[in-house]
């Protein structure tokens, strides 16, 4: 059976908070939590499924997310290149390697998120 809450500090390491912001966005109503029968916050799985989107990006703990349409690939050797435009009006350039595109399966046209994290751009499909 699928695990049903998450202890405050599980869910804000999983969403990729601390756990100050967690019983900030608590207070705020931005997220919905409960208490266990020793008035200790917990977070149900499906508030943490709701705040992350898409079920498989659980390993991301990136806050920056930025999708888009892949408008260019440039594949040479070990590394591509991969061009997003953002919904938003701006561009992402990255470089990954081509393994990662293959991977991916990554083609012109379809939609993609670009997760910016510290000086890396990481590409998510």
């Amino acid at each position: 059976m699928p695990r049903q809450f998450y202890a405050a500090g599980e869910a804000a390491k999983t969403l990729g908070i601390s756990l100050d912001t967690l019983r900030r966005w608590d207070s705020s109503g931005k997220i919905k939590t409960a208490r266990d029968a020793s008035n200790r916050r917990i977070v149900p799985a499906a508030e943490i499924e709701r705040l992350r989107g898409e079920p498989d990006s659980a390993h991301f703990s990136a806050r920056n997310r930025l999708s888009g349409t892949v408008t260019s690939l440039k594949v040479e050797g070990l590394v591509a290149q991969v061009e997003l435009v953002i919904d938003a009006p701006a561009r992402v350039v990255a470089i990954v390697t081509s393994d990662a595109v293959e991977d991916l399966g990554l083609r012109k046209g379809m939609s993609a998120t670009a997760v910016v994290k510290a000086t890396s751009v990481m590409v998510q499909h």
